[in-house]
């Protein structure tokens, strides 16, 4: 009778995290997948039936595979960049050096900067001419560059942007992990004469493998949720050069108001997230840990 009365206690606690979390992520996903086989209601033109129309219509976009393909790279860019800075600030800061709560504070700045903030901080730095980019490449002589302007740079520009603006993030998830880290198998390394960098790649990465799994996670939503910065400094251009996948939904919902076929390419976005953030778990969840 205990156990019963624990169990209902027990799930009557729950029930509000429950209900939130299915009106405001579940019925929403689920009335986006229904939304994908319906036409765009019009004024005198309700919304129909079509089945896999928009689904076809999203395979023979050009627009959605140039951002598909711009996500990639983008991704390939952030995610690999982002968590390497972020364990090797949390490694520097992680050590008893002078001034250190400042450095941490110092690399954790641009986290809590919003991202509007960030992307004009770094709008300053690209300017054609004015910028301080520019003022560098005018002191050494060098030619000017429309950093932003030209699709050879565009995208690497706004990847290094996400880059400065995640790093600082993810370094807080690996310091916590450090700190966990026994200080004992420091001084048996180096009772044993391992050298610092023997003793990150035999003890402390092993050990942080399960932080770097969910890092993992968070960098890879993070580099498919990414629109903030490219409305505000390059809008998708030039020529669709920085049009990523959720800015290229935003920009067919809000801007051309095709609602379903934005609702289509939404569940895309979110098949493909899941099915990425399921296989990293089914694949490396048995390998981070330690033995």
């Amino acid at each position: 009778m205990r156990r019963g009365f624990d169990a209902i206690y027990g799930w009557l606690l729950l029930l509000p995290a429950m209900a939130l979390l299915a009106l405001f992520t579940h019925w929403p996903a689920l009335a986006t997948l229904l939304d994908s086989f319906y036409s765009t209601p019009r004024p005198r033109r309700p919304a129909a039936f079509v089945g896999l129309d928009n689904y076809q219509a999203m395979l023979a976009d050009p627009v959605f595979w140039r951002a598909l393909v711009n996500n990639l790279w983008f991704a390939l860019g952030t995610i690999p960049a982002s968590i390497a800075l972020a364990l090797v600030m949390a490694l520097m800061v992680n050590d008893r050096i002078a001034g250190r709560a400042a450095v941490r504070m110092a690399y954790f700045t641009p986290t809590v900067l919003p991202m509007i903030a960030v992307a004009n901080i770094w709008l300053f730095f690209y300017t054609p001419q004015y910028g301080l980019f520019e003022q560098v490449l005018a002191a050494f002589g060098l030619p000017a560059h429309n950093w932003l302007g030209t699709p050879s740079t565009a995208l690497a520009c706004v990847t290094a942007v996400a880059v400065w603006k995640e790093a600082g993030f993810f370094m807080i998830f690996y310091l916590a992990a450090l700190q966990q880290i026994p200080p004992v198998l420091g001084e048996a390394a180096a009772l044993e004469g391992a050298s610092r960098l023997t003793y990150f790649r035999r003890v402390q990465f092993p050990l942080l493998m399960p932080t770097t799994l969910f890092v993992l996670i968070n960098a890879v939503i993070n580099a498919f949720r990414t629109v903030d910065h490219i409305i505000v400094m390059t809008r998708g251009g030039p020529d669709n050069a920085t049009t990523l996948l959720l800015y290229y939904i935003y920009q067919v919902g809000f801007a051309f108001w095709d609602t379903t076929y934005a609702a289509t390419l939404t569940v895309v976005l979110l098949a493909g997230l899941a099915a990425a953030a399921l296989g990293q778990y089914a694949f490396l969840e048995r390998r981070v840990h330690y033995r």
